[in-house]
This record gives structure tokens, sequence and C-alpha cells, in this order.
């Protein structure tokens, strides 16, 4: 897999690349930002030079996220607006206490709050169950959550259907990083993608019975199995680039067995 590069060039080619990713037409964008598609054109050119809020405006109809918008304002002769915090800042400290609320509220069930790149940022206590058996050299800093969920040495080799979770996680991170235009995550897609689990067929096709509603991630513990599914939720309308690409994800037991598991633990 690759991905369009979009950190540098000028602020035309940049323009064009999240464009042509968007799959909008230079018509089309002209139309939602109230200007010509020669306007476009000129821009995507170098013939014409964007304003600070042109700019803005452009990343705002394209979906741009906030870490490549700065890159857009820095290429366009403009200083970025979008802070970049650590979430260990003071002035991130309502955040801290807002993921600290949300995973101690999810147990006794798994909840971990992961950054752009699936970096485990924090996790609750119920969450050290995806790092049982694991080598040292996994749980290195940083601790990647995807790579956790597919290394045959991690949770890949405890999926008991593997081949359809990681269908669906090989999915998922390809869009993610097509829509980001962030390589970290192309670069991962094929670290993960290139796995090997000797004996397991991996293209095997889940089809949904008349029961079904979801796929649950399926993990052998012991002697029991654990089904569970998970929810992904982000921070509204956020301003800084670290806040804007922090995501919590939630596990939620799938069946009576898996919930009465996690009451007794």
């Amino acid at each position: 897999m690759s991905a369009v590069a979009v950190q540098g060039g000028s602020f035309g080619e940049l323009l064009r690349s999240w464009r042509q990713r968007r799959r909008v037409s230079q018509l089309d964008l002209g139309i939602e930002a109230d200007v010509s598609a020669r306007h476009i054109s000129f821009l995507e050119t170098g013939r014409s030079r964007p304003s600070r809020e042109m700019v803005m405006k452009l990343a705002e109809e394209l979906d741009v996220p906030l870490r490549h918008r700065n890159a857009l304002l820095v290429a366009a002769g403009f200083a970025p607006v979008y802070p970049e915090r650590e979430v260990r800042a003071p002035e991130m400290s309502v955040v801290r206490q807002a993921l600290e609320k949300i995973l101690a509220g999810h147990e006794p069930y798994p909840a971990v709050v992961v950054d752009a790149a699936w970096n485990l940022v924090a996790a609750n206590a119920a969450a050290a169950m995806f790092m049982e058996g694991v080598p040292d050299e996994l749980l290195a800093e940083p601790v990647n959550v995807l790579r956790l969920s597919l290394h045959p040495k991690a949770m890949g080799g405890r999926l008991l259907n593997l081949a359809e979770v990681r269908a669906h996680l090989l999915y998922r991170l390809r869009r993610q990083a097509e829509v980001s235009g962030d390589g970290r995550l192309a670069e991962l897609h094929d670290e993960l993608a290139a796995y090997t689990y000797p004996g397991v067929d991996l293209n095997v096709a889940h089809v949904p019975g008349p029961g079904d509603i979801l796929v649950p991630l399926r993990i052998a513990a012991g002697d029991r199995v654990l089904s569970m599914f998970t929810t992904i939720a982000t921070f509204g309308t956020p301003v800084d680039v670290t806040l804007s690409e922090l995501a919590i994800e939630t596990f939620w037991p799938n069946d009576e067995e898996t919930a009465a598991a996690f009451a007794t633990s």
C-alpha cells in the first residue's frame, strides 16, 4: 500500500493533493468555497496566492485534519494557527480528567486511548488483558494497539476469528491512511498485512447469519472464550492538533458469558 505524500510541497501542490484525495473537482470545490473553478486552478498552479482566510476556508471544505491545515498555512506563507500540546501539558488538564473518568467508568471492561497512529496514550486496568504474555519488544514505547491486536505473538495468536478481524482492521487502517494523508498509517498497514499465521486461512470470509449484528472479537482466555465488540469516540470541535487526533476505544461484552467473566475477574 502507498499513500499520497501531502506533508511537503507548495501550497498549490498540497491543495491539489487534498482535493484529489477527497475526490472533489475544481468546480465543486469552487462552488463550496464561493470562488470560481478558475481561481482554484490558479491557486493550484501558483498563479494566485491565497489569503489566510481562503486557506482556512478551503481546508474546512476539504475536511483537512488540523495537523495538515497548519501545513497548508505554512506553505501559503502564514503562521500555523492550531497548537499541538502534549496530553501531559497543564492546559490539557480538563482533557486528562475527562479521559480518566471515561476509562475508570468503563470498568470492568477494557478501554484505551490512542493517538492518530494508534499508539497507546492511556488505558484502564481491565485493558491489561491485552498485554498478557506479550513479548517485551512489543510493549516498548510507543505501544501500538493495532500491532498488539494482530501480531502473532500478541492478540493475533489468541483471536479465534483472526481472519475476519484482521480483514476488518486492515481495511479500516487503509481507509484511515487514505483519508488522513498520514504516511505512518500506510507503513503500519503494510507491516501488519505482512504478518504470517501458520495454519490459519486468512481468506475465510465471514458470512453474516440471521442473528448477527456485528463481527465480534473472539479471544481465547484460558479455558474461556471472550466475545467483545468495540466503539470508538472522539472529542467534538477540537482546535488543538493533539486533541483532534485522540480516540477512545471501549470494549463491550457481546454475550452474557463474557459479561459474567469480566464481572468476576
